[in-house]
């Protein structure tokens, strides 16, 4: 349950950027509120748009730069800026940030425009949220006008070309060389966190500065103090107890000194560049690659759709043993993305390598895949992945025989909800995934979440009672549009959204009513777990404040032993969180600033736990349970 994202539609357009920004499975009211109220978000996006384009040289027809845009969406209007760019291939590529929400970097696909040939047409798409822009370019090349389409909603959106500025001086008209928009990365505690710091002046000639926390989605932390003197500069954030004290180098592009918080020094330099600093994801595999890789599509024949996905196969005569990689919740692609990690792709790269064929698919309604997220319930997950099952066992080089389920987080609990119900699952893999029932689980994250984040326990307690308020809402009106009427009432009078963004509120009040939550809030696990009779690996992270290990592998366990199952292996793994990543605290914002993707000891105890049911001839190579594993219980069966 890591990513509970949303959808656009013409009644909650804000839904744009949930699937990359949501910090916790379930996306927090209480945690919504935290954030709204600690930091304010400046308007920097009306800041930038007050510039003049410079206009290129008549000869330059190129598009790359930056770009910035204004979606109005109902009362709501969302910042964007578009940095159009070139791979090292002379391909276009770009990335969009959403100021507003504090998201950078965000990858944009399907990436064409025909300037080479005096084509003004200009189209992109973002998979995970299945939007899409098109538009057509001006004469001079200083806009780009068109619609965003999302969800059923066609919206107005122009982007306007934003000046080129010279990296190595301050911009025209700055009154110290310190001026301008810097790009830095602070490291601590195995986390690298980017920020952004703009300085410029005010109608008096004093300097003033802002930073931004990308990786934190925190923006505006405004200095109380900038001073400029000579190469030295000083600043001072109080909002964060911290300051920092560099020194300019003699081309006026660099900033290097240190970085004080709470009295702890850290090195930090800034160079000046309007780019935000590419995110490092050294786990990312890169082509080519020692197997083969196809893109499939196959059909849900009962829901009448066709879902798209990618299978990976080892060289070799085959057949091979195959897994299917389930998606946690929210509207995720194939790689289940998010934050610029792809853990499905570094999961099924570990696994072919090592001899298992895996598949794994974009979730209806996201990416190449059809049907309609919005409408769709964990049920209705299980019964596309049945489909997926289906269609790869007549695939040629596939044992149909040994076919299993990998699932994460939600997709940990539709693994065993197939398992329970078909003969044709040889073994399921479960990380993350909630024993639990589904308002327990919602309960649960939220108290240790809330807490870790620092609310008080009175403020904690008064979000638990407006969630079990609003649970009971849900449960007793089934009229959608009633619902969401009664819990906007329910807002107002907790007084809970006083400080939160009315785009955001609506986002989570859609959100709240979907036939998703509905579904989900009653769901309970144990039973599926109980009839699930093949081989069950059911791994969570020490630090997993989403799907706590404390409660959900006790329960899990005992319900495999109930059920009589013969083999299986329910482990925790020490300093992992819900991501499977190693972490600091296990906070869900956590995860964006940490590098790695998929910790290795957790990569190699599924690999190892499945090479040795369906690899028996290899399992020589693997220590199953190595040093560093904490098994919780094992029942390995002959």
């Amino acid at each position: 349950m890591d990513h509970l994202h949303k959808r656009l539609g013409v009644k909650s357009c804000f839904h744009l950027w949930t699937c990359f920004h949501l910090w916790t499975c379930f996306h927090l009211w209480t945690l919504i509120v935290l954030s709204c109220t600690l930091w304010h978000v400046p308007d920097l996006a009306a800041q930038a748009s007050t510039q003049t384009p410079a206009s290129p040289p008549a000869h330059a027809q190129t598009l790359e730069g930056t770009w910035t845009g204004s979606l109005q969406a109902g009362d709501a209007v969302l910042h964007l800026v578009l940095h159009v760019t070139k791979t090292e291939y002379g391909s276009p590529a770009a990335t969009l940030d959403s100021l507003d929400q504090g998201v950078y970097g965000i990858e944009v696909g399907s990436l064409k425009f025909g300037d080479k040939y005096g084509d003004t047409a200009f189209k992109f798409e973002i998979h995970s949220v299945n939007a899409s822009f098109q538009g057509e370019i001006s004469a001079d090349h200083h806009s780009i006008e068109g619609t965003w389409s999302q969800g059923g909603a066609n919206l107005s959106l122009t982007f306007h070309r934003q000046p080129r500025v010279a990296l190595s001086r301050a911009p025209s008209g700055a009154v110290a060389t310190a001026e301008g928009t810097w790009q830095g990365a602070l490291e601590t505690n195995g986390m690298r966190y980017r920020l952004q710091l703009r300085i410029s002046h005010d109608s008096q000639g004093q300097l003033f500065a802002t930073m931004d926390s990308i990786d934190q989605g925190i923006n505006g932390f405004r200095a109380s103090q900038v001073i400029q003197s000579g190469s030295a500069v000083h600043l001072e954030l109080p909002a964060v107890r911290g300051g920092f004290d560099g020194t300019l180098n003699s081309i006026k592009n660099t900033i290097s000194g240190t970085w004080r918080q709470n009295g702890n020094p850290s090195d930090l330099t800034f160079k000046r560049s309007d780019q935000i600093l590419e995110l490092r994801r050294p786990q990312t595999p890169r082509k080519p690659y020692p197997y083969t890789e196809e893109e499939l599509d196959f059909p849900n024949a009962k829901a009448g759709i066709t879902l798209a996905g990618t299978l990976t196969m080892p060289r070799g005569p085959g057949p091979f043993p195959a897994a299917i990689l389930l998606a946690g919740s929210g509207p995720l692609d194939r790689d289940e993305a998010d934050s610029g990690h792809r853990p499905f792709l570094v999961l099924a790269d570990h696994l072919t390598r090592m001899g298992i064929a895996v598949f794994r698919y974009d979730k209806r309604g996201i990416g190449r895949s059809a049907g309609d997220y919005d409408q769709a319930t964990t049920a209705d997950f299980a019964a596309d992945a049945e489909a997926a099952l289906t269609f790869l066992k007549v695939r040629p080089g596939i044992d149909k025989r040994r076919i299993g389920f990998i699932g994460h987080s939600e997709g940990g609990i539709i693994a065993p909800m197939i398992a329970s119900r078909s003969a044709d699952v040889a073994w399921v893999v479960i990380l993350a995934g909630p024993a639990t029932k589904g308002e327990e689980t919602l309960l649960l994250q939220s108290d240790l979440i809330t807490r870790a984040a620092g609310m008080t326990s009175d403020q904690v307690v008064k979000s638990l009672d407006f969630d079990r308020e609003s649970y009971n809402l849900v449960r007793h009106e089934t009229n959608r549009a009633a619902l969401e009427s009664k819990l906007q009432d329910l807002v107002k009078v907790s007084g809970l959204g006083a400080a939160a963004p009315s785009a955001v509120l609506q986002r989570q009040i859609h959100w709240t009513s979907s036939p998703w939550f509905r579904y989900f809030l009653d769901y309970d696990p144990v039973p599926a777990l109980q009839q699930t009779r093949c081989p069950v690996l059911i791994l969570s992270g020490e630090k997993d404040l989403q799907v706590p290990p404390k409660e959900n592998l006790q329960l899990a366990q005992k319900a495999l032993e109930t059920g009589g199952n013969k083999d299986f292996q329910v482990t925790e793994l020490p300093g992992l969180n819900h991501q499977f990543q190693h972490c600091y605290m296990g906070l869900p914002e956590e995860s964006r600033a940490i590098e790695e993707t998929f910790a290795n000891d957790a990569l190699s105890t599924i690999s190892a736990w499945i090479v040795k049911r369906s690899l028996p001839q290899r399992t020589g190579q693997f220590q199953p349970g190595a040093p560093g594993h904490a098994p919780v219980a094992s029942n390995p069966g002959a």
